[in-house]
Formats: C-alpha cells, structure tokens, sequence
C-alpha cells in the first residue's frame, strides 16, 4: 500500500547562535538566522525513507512566516514532494498550532500517517502530538526510534527504562519520533537544484482570538560563580565536596 504521508515541520531560531546582553541579560535575537528544527529532520527523513520502501507521497506543513520558504525548500530538497506554509500567527500556543494544523490536514483528507518530532528545542512541551491526535481522532505511536509498514497497519519501537515497546495501529496515526529514529541524509546537489523550482504553497491562517501566553522574563539566570584553581587534585575534591555539603545544608 503506498503511504500519504504528512511531516509537521518546525521552524526556530538558530538557538545555537544567541547570545545574551552581558548588563541586562537579555537574549539577543536580532539577525539570527532560522533553521529547520532537529526533531523535525528526523521526522522529514522517516517520511522519505517509508516514501521510498512502500511508495507513496510526503506533504510538509509549516505553521510558520514569510521568512519559511527556504526551510520548505530545504525539506523539498531532502525528499518532500508538496509542501504548505501557514502563515498569519506570531506567537508561541501549541493548543492554537494544533487546531491549525489539524484543520489544515482534515482538509487534505486522506492522509496514511501523519509524524512530527515529539518535541521542539524552543519549547519543550512535547504536547502538539497529544493534541493533534486528539482533534484527528486517531490513535497516536509515541517516542518512535524505528517505523514499519505493512500494508494499512503502522508499527513503531520505542526505547522504555528496561526494555523496547512495539506498539501499531492501523492507519491513519499519528507518529512522534525521537532523534535516535535516523540520521537525516545530506540531499544531492540535484536535488538541491531541484527543489528550488517547487512550488511552494503559502495561506494565512484565519485568527480565532486565542490568546498568546503572556511572558513573564526570558532574562538569563545570573551567575555569580566562585572560581577556585587547585593543582593538588585531593585539595580540589575535598574543597567541592566541602561546598556541595555547606548548599545542600
């Protein structure tokens, strides 16, 4: 059976380039480039590879801004055959992403599987997977590190405490995927070419007054650190020790 197969792409920030304002400790934002989230590589090359063993097609869903091309052309380039940007929302609600995108998969209809990374490096909250099921009305395989199909039937492992779990379901699923699943292959370089001439499928997403979670400080943690050189490693150990007893204390 070829597969359908949506990949939820996030786009942030280049979180390894910031910096913060050594007086105010304000993170520095200006002029940082975006980039593909890391968890949503894995998830672009999970869909490409499954693409490749049962046939089938791999649409990206960006809710992102005007500055998302390249990120759609970058997922283009790694494999995706049709991509969408949803543009029109600034701020940072899963509850609000989720409904968009879910109301924008509905429309396509349907869709084998939908997989996304089971978290994201700016937030954190890992509940978009959760939620998107939740208004999809389908089962939802969780923390993947490997995905198999065969024939309508979707099966995933995940790594527990003490053992692997294979869970399936039959499709259409949603599927969330750890950093473990793959390593993301580079594209060919005509690959690249060609990814350039995709068209790019770009809509506003209609505003509904869900409000914005307000932030209270994004202010860096104060460090005021005593630093302390011993060349006798004994003297170094018992003067450390000494300290984590005095703040546990």
């Amino acid at each position: 059976m070829s597969l359908n197969i949506i990949v939820l792409v996030k786009q942030i920030i280049d979180i390894d380039q910031i910096r913060n304002d050594p007086k105010t400790g304000e993170p520095l934002l200006q002029n940082i480039p975006l980039r593909i989230e890391n968890l949503s590589k894995n998830a672009i090359e999970a869909a490409v590879q499954l693409k490749e063993k049962n046939g089938g097609k791999v649409v990206c869903i960006i809710f992102g801004t005007d500055r998302s091309n390249a990120a759609m052309k970058e997922a283009y380039a790694m494999g995706a055959d049709e991509g969408y940007i949803i543009t029109g929302y600034s701020g940072n609600n899963p509850y609000r992403t989720a409904k968009v995108i879910s109301g924008k998969i509905k429309a396509l209809g349907n869709n084998s599987v939908i997989i996304m990374g089971n978290q994201s490096a700016d937030s954190y909250t890992g509940i978009l997977p959760g939620l998107i099921s939740a208004m999809l009305d389908v089962p939802l395989l969780g923390n993947a590190v490997s995905i198999e199909a065969a024939g309508e039937v979707l099966k995933i492992r995940r790594v527990l405490d003490e053992s692997d779990e294979i869970i399936s379901s039959g499709a259409p699923c949603v599927i969330s995927v750890t950093q473990e699943i793959n390593q993301p292959r580079l594209p060919p370089v005509l690959q690249i070419m060609a990814a350039g001439r995709k068209p790019i499928n770009i809509e506003q997403a209609e505003s509904d007054g869900t409000p914005v979670p307000r932030v209270i400080s994004n202010l860096a943690p104060k460090s005021e650190r005593k630093r302390e050189i011993y060349e006798d490693i004994d003297k170094g150990v018992d003067a450390a020790s000494r300290a984590i007893r005095g703040e546990i204390r």
